[in-house]
C-alpha cells in the first residue's frame, strides 16, 4: 500500500522526483487509495513486479490505465514503484547493496519524469518498462554508468564465443546504459564506473560470472567518427568496443531522443549548438540515417 501524504512526498524526493511534480502526485495518491478498483490495481501490479525478484531478464509490463486519462493514466507508475519499494530495498539489503547505490540507482524514476517534463512540459512517466528493471533488482547505477544484469543473446553469445571469450547465449553479461543529466561521458568517469562495477558485483552478485560488457546504442554508431574530434568523449566512448554486430534498420529517432528530448522533432528545427547537434541533425538533414551500434569488451 501506499504510504500517507506526508510520507509519500518525503519517499518522491527520495526518488528524486521533480519538485514541481511532487504536490500533484501527492493529491492524486489520495485518489488511488480512496478507489478500491484502483487499490486493487495498484496491489496485483506490485505483485506482477516483485515476483522473483531479481531475476534477470522476466520482462514486466507496467499496467496501463486504458480507461483513465490525464495524470492519472501518466502516472500510475509512480504509485506502483512506490508500493514496491519496501521489496526492492529489502531485496538489496540482502544483497549487501550499498546504500548510496540503492539511492542512485532508483532515483532513476526522478531522472524518467525529468525527462517526461522536457518532452511535454507535465507530469508523466517516460518510460515504465525501462525502470522494472531498477526496481526489481536487476540494474544497478554505479558513477556515471548503469549496469544490467543480463544474458547473451544467441547472435552476441556466438559473435563472442567466435572471438575467443568463455561465452555461450545464455550466460550473464552486462549491460551498459548511459544516463541523461550526469555530465559528461569522460574517459575518466567511465573508468571509476568500471572500477566500481567489478567490485560491487564481485561482492554482490559473486555467483554470476560476468565474461563481458555489451552496449547497445547509437552512441556506438561509427558514422559519429565522421563529424566529432577522435580525442572527444564520445568517439574514445566508442574506443573501448568491438562490433558485435551491425543493425541494417535504420534508428533516426534514437539520437534526436537523447540528444534534444523529443524524438518527433523536425529534422529541419534541430538546433546546431554543440557538436553532437550539429553532427545529428546535420547528418539526417542529408538524407543518411542513423543506426544503432552493438559493441563489447571483456571484463
Amino acid at each position: 500500500m501506499l504510504p500517507d501524504a506526508d510520507e509519500l512526498a518525503e519517499v518522491l524526493l527520495d526518488l528524486a522526483v521533480p519538485h514541481e511534480d511532487i504536490s500533484e502526485l501527492v493529491r492524486m495518491g489520495r485518489r488511488v487509495t480512496d478507489d478500491p478498483e484502483l487499490v486493487r490495481l495498484l496491489e496485483g501490479a506490485v505483485q506482477e513486479l516483485v515476483r522473483d525478484m531479481g531475476e534477470a531478464g522476466r520482462p514486466v509490463e507496467p499496467p496501463e490505465l486504458d480507461w483513465a486519462t490525464g495524470a492519472l493514466q501518466r502516472c500510475f507508475p509512480v504509485y506502483v514503484f512506490v508500493a514496491a519499494l519496501p521489496h526492492t530495498r529489502a531485496y538489496h539489503r540482502e544483497r549487501g547493496v550499498p546504500a548510496d547505490v540503492s539511492r542512485r540507482t532508483l532515483a532513476d524514476l526522478g531522472r524518467n519524469m525529468a525527462v517526461h517534463r522536457r518532452r511535454y512540459g507535465r507530469t508523466g512517466v517516460e518510460a515504465p518498462r525501462w525502470l522494472t528493471h531498477h526496481f526489481r533488482g536487476e540494474l544497478y547505477q554505479l558513477g556515471r554508468l548503469q549496469f544490467e544484469r543480463a544474458a547473451h543473446g544467441q547472435r552476441t553469445g556466438q559473435a563472442l564465443a567466435a572471438a575467443g571469450l568463455d561465452v555461450a547465449p545464455g550466460t550473464p553479461c552486462l549491460n551498459l546504459h548511459i544516463p541523461d543529466f550526469l555530465g559528461p561521458l569522460s574517459p575518466g568517469a567511465c573508468d571509476r564506473s568500471l572500477a566500481l562495477a567489478a567490485e560491487f558485483f564481485a561482492r554482490c552478485f559473486p555467483e554470476e560470472k560476468y565474461r563481458a560488457a555489451l552496449c547497445h546504442s547509437w552512441l556506438l554508431d561509427p558514422q559519429l567518427r565522421d563529424y566529432l574530434p577522435a580525442d572527444s568523449n564520445i568517439v574514445r566512448f566508442q574506443g573501448r568496443f568491438q562490433a558485435a554486430r551491425e543493425d541494417t534498420e535504420p534508428a533516426d529517432t534514437e539520437p534526436v531522443r537523447f540528444v534534444f528530448g523529443d524524438p518527433d522533432l523536425p529534422v529541419e528545427t534541430l538546433p546546431r549548438r554543440t557538436p553532437v547537434e550539429r553532427a545529428v541533425g546535420d547528418h539526417l538533414r542529408a538524407g543518411k540515417h542513423w543506426y544503432m551500434g552493438h559493441g563489447w569488451f571483456p571484463l
